[in-house]
């Protein structure tokens, strides 16, 4: 990356910095890759069954799943609303009622038809 970072594209912010995903927006939240590379360039990211996740499904948790740094554990059938697809090793980002915000693997979740 160069000294200057473009601005964000949704807000024209120029307090943008460097994250795993690419740029990021402190002020929307609007994350994106420089030049232009769209949000389908993370390729076909799978659930359980086969099914192809997109950003906004809701998901299913389909085995427990124990949660780093705490005794508690995700309870299979843990219904996940609106998450978000990411690169690297935990493909999905995404908000876990009573634990926040956390990172899951698409191998331990089933998308839910709705």
């Amino acid at each position: 990356m160069s000294d200057t970072l473009p601005p964000c594209p949704e807000c024209k912010s120029v307090y943008c910095y460097e994250s795993e995903a690419g740029l990021t927006c402190p002020e929307c939240g609007h994350e994106w890759t420089p030049g232009g590379v769209e949000a389908g360039a993370l390729g076909e990211i799978r659930d359980s069954v086969g099914n192809i996740l997109q950003d906004g499904d809701t998901v299913t948790v389909i085995k427990s799943l124990k949660v780093k740094g705490s005794s508690n554990m995700v309870k299979v059938g843990t219904k996940v609303r609106g998450i978000r697809l990411v690169h690297g090793d935990h493909d999905i980002d995404c908000k876990i009622p009573g634990f926040g915000q956390m990172g899951l693997k698409s191998e331990f979740v089933r998308k839910v038809q709705e």
